[in-house]
C-alpha cells in the first residue's frame, strides 16, 4: 500500500512512507535565533519572523511523536574557543552591529556550545530519547554524525524544518538530496529573519520543480498520517 502527502509533487515519490523510514529534522529551533535575549533578537530582528515555526511544529510533534517517528533536533554552535569557527564566518557574524558569533549577550555568549541562549526553546524542547545533533555549520551533516544515524536506522524519507528557511534549513535540504533521502520541506514550520527572505527562498526552491524535493505543510502530513481530509 502506497501513502502520499500532498505538496509540489506527492510526497514520496514512490509512496514509501512508514514510521520507520521517515524522520523530521528540526533545524535550529534554539534561543539565539528564536528567543528573547538570543543572537538573533540582538541584531533587530522581528521574532514573530523565526517563531511562526513553534506552533505548527507543536501540532506535527502531537501526532508524530505516537507514530513513532523519528524526531531529530540540531543545534548550531562552536566551542568556547571559537577553534572550529572560520574566521571568514566570525567577521561576517560582526558586521550588522558588532555582536558576532561569541560576543557576550544578556543570557549567555551567542552560538556557543553550553551557554543557555545556544539550547533549543524550551516550547519545542526533545522529548527523551530524541536525537540531538550539534553542528558547527550551516548545513546539518557537515562535520556531524547525522548521515550515520539515518542510515543505521533505516530512514529515506526526511521532512525538514526549523529556521532559517534561507541559510541552515535550505542548506541540510540540498545536502540531504545529494545523499539520496527523498526530501520534503515543511513551509508552515519554517522561518527567516524576515517572512520575505522566507517566501523567496520557498518560491525558489519551488522553481526548481521538485529537483530538491517537495515542498508542503504540516497539515498536509497529519492529513496524510492520520487519513483525514487534507
Amino acid at each position: 500500500m502506497t501513502s502520499h502527502v500532498s505538496g509540489l509533487y506527492p510526497w514520496p515519490f514512490d509512496g514509501d512512507l512508514r514510521p520507520e523510514n521517515t524522520a523530521l529534522i528540526i533545524i535550529d529551533m534554539q534561543i539565539d535565533f528564536c528567543g528573547v535575549g538570543g543572537w538573533v533578537h540582538s541584531r533587530g530582528v522581528d521574532l514573530r519572523n523565526t517563531r511562526r515555526a513553534i506552533a505548527p511544529l507543536q501540532t506535527l510533534l502531537d501526532v508524530l511523536r505516537p507514530a513513532g517517528v523519528t524526531i531529530i533536533h540540531t543545534r548550531e554552535g562552536h566551542r568556547p574557543d571559537l577553534s572550529d569557527l572560520p574566521a571568514n564566518k566570525l567577521w561576517r557574524s560582526q558586521q550588522l552591529n558588532g555582536n558576532g558569533i561569541g560576543a557576550q549577550g544578556p543570557l549567555g555568549r551567542y552560538l556557543i556550545r553550553g551557554e543557555p541562549n545556544w539550547d533549543i526553546i524550551p516550547e519545542l524542547a526533545p522529548a527523551p530519547g530524541e536525537i540531538i545533533i550539534d553542528k558547527p555549520g550551516k548545513g546539518a551533516f557537515m562535520g556531524t554524525d547525522l548521515d550515520t544515524v539515518l542510515r543505521n536506522r533505516g530512514i529515506r524519507n526526511l521532512m525538514i524544518a526549523g529556521v532559517t528557511t534561507d541559510c541552515c534549513v535550505q542548506s541540510t535540504l540540498r545536502d540531504a538530496n545529494d545523499r539520496g533521502f527523498e526530501c520534503l520541506l515543511l513551509e508552515d514550520c519554517c522561518g527567516a529573519a524576515t517572512h520575505a527572505n522566507h517566501d523567496a527562498q520557498v518560491e525558489m526552491l519551488r522553481l526548481s520543480n521538485g529537483l530538491y524535493g517537495s515542498i508542503s505543510t504540516s497539515g498536509a502530513v497529519i492529513a496524510t498520517l492520520t487519513g483525514a481530509a487534507a
